[in-house]
């Protein structure tokens, strides 16, 4: 009886954990009053992952074409170098 709540217990916490992993990713698609700014970005300060890795943080060379930040809307176009995504 013990073994099957515990079970029961960690299948739901898990199935919690997958939803709320799921919810988290789609609130962070996109910022409201904010664009994404390609070749802006120093190196280890993107907000996001690209074809090379998926993760915010590991952008290894300033200024990668492929890297970007959010930035306030109208922003980017004003940048040298930067190009909205």
């Amino acid at each position: 009886m013990k073994d099957t709540k515990t079970l029961m217990n960690t299948a739901i916490a898990g199935a919690l954990a997958v939803g709320m992993a799921a919810a988290s990713g789609t609130a962070m698609a996109g910022k409201p009053g904010f664009e994404k700014c390609q070749g802006v970005v120093k190196a280890g300060m993107n907000d996001c992952g690209t074809s090379s890795h998926s993760c915010a943080g590991q952008a290894t060379k300033d200024g990668h074409p492929e890297e970007w930040i959010y930035v306030p809307e109208g922003t980017c176009s004003k940048i040298v170098g930067g190009k909205v995504k």
